[in-house]
This record gives C-alpha cells, structure tokens and sequence, in this order.
C-alpha cells in the first residue's frame, strides 16, 4: 500500500463551503477573538489559554464541562500558508491525542471551499473516533463557525 493511501485510511475528511469571503473565514481560525465564539458544540464556552499563531507556536483552549472538569484542546503549528494552509499536532483531552489537523481554504467567488482532515497515528484509531461521533463533534464546531461568518 502507498503511503498515500495509508494516510487516507486513516484520515477523516469533512468539506464545509461557507458563504463568506476567504479572509473572513482565515480570520476565524487564526484570531483568537474569534476562535471563542465558535470552536466547540454548540452550548458551549471556550477559554482561549495560549495562541500563538506561528509555525512551532503552540495553542491552548480549555472547555469547562457540565460535570466540573475541563476538557482541553493543545497543539503545535506545523506549517501555515497564509490564507490557504493550516497543519497541526493536536490533542483534545480526554478524547482524543495524537492527531493532526490539516486545514485547506480555497477561494470559490465570495464564498470559501474549506476542507477540514483529523489525521490518525493508525486506521483503527479513526476508526474508533468515527464511533465516538467525530462528524457530528466537528460538524456542530463547524455550523457554530457558519452561523458565526453568517453574522460578519
């Protein structure tokens, strides 16, 4: 198997096309201002820890929980291509660790063609994360940040 194909098999992919210019939705993923209003499930509130937008910068959100404890979300940037590109490690504790997030933005007119990838350490890892609802976690995340754009 191609090592290509390898990292398909345990990647999830989800695609968003939002009604919004591409800065406007690159602004949201990379200012934390705006991070708090969306990332998360609906409902919830996020505290903006660290965010140090820069290749080998690290970020930091806590999420306090119904039941008294935080989950967190961490990671380290990668590689950014201004406007278009976003890579990096993350772990949302207690769920999940050890992933990578790849974010691709493309300009499509006035709109923007976002592709969202959670790259696993193995297939049965995502697997498992499939099970666990990944689509509908970042799907929700993801109508917060349409919702969000629709308010721009």
């Amino acid at each position: 198997m191609s090592e290509q194909n390898e990292s398909q098999d345990r990647t999830v992919t989800i695609e968003r096309l939002f009604d919004a210019p591409i800065n406007l939705v690159w602004k949201a993923w990379i200012q934390p201002e705006h991070i708090s209003h969306w990332w998360g499930p609906k409902g919830m509130e996020i505290d903006i820890v660290e965010h140090d937008f820069k290749v080998g910068g690290k970020w930091k959100y806590t999420m306090p929980m119904p039941d008294g404890k935080v989950f967190t979300s961490e990671g380290e940037y990668l590689d950014i291509i201004e406007g278009k590109k976003i890579v990096t490690t993350a772990d949302f504790r207690p769920m999940t660790e050890g992933v990578e997030l790849h974010m691709q933005f493309e300009e499509k007119g006035e709109r923007t063609h976002f592709t969202f990838q959670v790259v696993h350490p193995t297939v049965e890892y995502k697997l498992q994360q499939e099970k666990m609802g990944i689509y509908n976690g970042w799907g929700s995340a993801f109508d917060r940040l349409d919702a969000f754009l629709d308010k721009r």
